[in-house]
This record gives C-alpha cells, structure tokens and sequence, in this order.
C-alpha cells in the first residue's frame, strides 16, 4: 500500500499518481510492501537528514529502506520546496521534477545506487524511462 502524508506543506500531490509508482515496482519485478511518503518543506527535511543521517545540508529526498526480498517498503521524505528551487535552477518543469523524484525514492528502495558517476548514470536512465511511461 502507498500512502502520501503532509509535513509543513500545503502542496498536494495527486492521488492518480499512485498506479504508475506500482507499475514501476511490478516492471522491476518486485512486490508492493508498504510505502510512506511524507512529502515536507526544507527544514523539516533538514532536520530528518541531521537527525538521522548527520548530514547538514538541504536535499530534495531522503529513503529509509525496509525492503525484505522482493518486497518493497519504506519510508520517502520528500522536499516539495526543495523540488520546486532544483526546477527552477535546472530550467524544467516543476511536476515533472517531482514525478522524478517520487521515482528515484522507489528506484533506491528497488535497489539502485546513485554514489558513483556509474551508479548515477543508470539511476537517470530508469528515472527517464520511468518518466516517459507516466
């Protein structure tokens, strides 16, 4: 089951999203487990990624993987703030940026890494063709 909660935002992110973030669960052969996204603003992403990761600086997501073999489950802190700014610097659109960022979130917890320029070359080749399937 996936679940979209709200922390320190009154942005809404549409419910009719839900069916392509399983599709890209069941295209990378793993089972829907239990799914939170708290989708936030800045500082409350900020103080997850003090809290939790000693990091101390701003970032537009954050997974914490509860993943037990195929079966996909976590929680996605997601910065609709911090979004909205990256779409913005980058010159794209701000749903759009969103959708692949809601993506990257499931891709981690599908297992795909992002630490290494490898690891982030194929992470945007799935969020792209994740994308273009919307």
């Amino acid at each position: 089951m996936i679940h979209f909660f709200y922390e320190n935002t009154s942005e809404i992110i549409e419910e009719n999203i839900k069916p392509w973030i399983e599709k890209i669960i069941i295209t990378e052969e793993k089972r829907l487990g239990e799914i939170n996204y708290i989708f936030c603003d800045d500082e409350y992403l900020l103080k997850i990624n003090q809290d939790y990761l000693q990091h101390d600086y701003y970032t537009d997501i954050i997974t914490f993987d509860s993943v037990r073999g195929k079966t996909i489950s976590g929680e996605i802190f997601v910065s609709l703030q911090r979004i909205k700014d990256n779409a913005s610097l980058i010159s794209k659109n701000y749903e759009e940026e969103t959708r692949r960022v809601i993506a990257h979130g499931i891709l981690h917890l599908c297992g795909y890494k992002d630490k290494t320029d490898e690891q982030q070359k194929e992470m945007r080749a799935k969020e792209d063709f994740y994308l273009n399937i919307f």
